[in-house]
């Protein structure tokens, strides 16, 4: 291979489409921008969702629902999911490193779904009634 030799793969690269060149191009005459109207003009702008006047879609439908900015900072984390870890201690280190919650999380709740046999025992963990009674009934523990 020479340097004089080398060029892109096919279809890596494209030429800019060229408008208001001439009948033979195709794209002669309005340009592709149609007959009058605001759009067809220089300068011819409108917000985003403009509909002419219309009342906008996005103001027409209701307004519904809440996404609490908090959420991504909590994590729930099941019994048959610390059954697999098979962990004898289990932290939030461990969690992270196990790749059962995300990096970002700071408060992990354990739920009752699934079944505990062995025992273990939670470190800065929270957990539900049920997962609680779960978890001392497998002989584990919470602190």
């Amino acid at each position: 291979m020479e340097l004089n030799t080398i060029k892109p793969a096919d279809g890596a690269k494209h030429y800019k489409r060229r408008v208001g060149r001439g009948i033979g191009s195709g794209l002669g005459k309005t340009a592709g921008r149609g007959h009058k109207g605001q759009k067809s003009r220089a300068g011819g702008y409108h917000k985003v969702g403009f509909e002419g006047g219309q009342m906008p879609l996005q103001r027409r439908l209701p307004k519904r629902g809440f996404k609490s900015q908090s959420a991504k900072y909590n994590a729930e984390i099941s019994l048959a999911a610390l059954e697999r870890l098979g962990a004898a201690e289990v932290d939030m280190l461990s969690l992270k490193q196990a790749g059962l919650v995300g990096e970002m999380i700071k408060n992990v709740k354990v739920i009752k779904a699934g079944e505990l046999t062995k025992a273990v025992k939670l470190t800065g963990i929270n957990a539900t009634a049920g997962a609680k009674a779960a978890i001392e009934a497998a002989g584990g523990s919470l602190s």
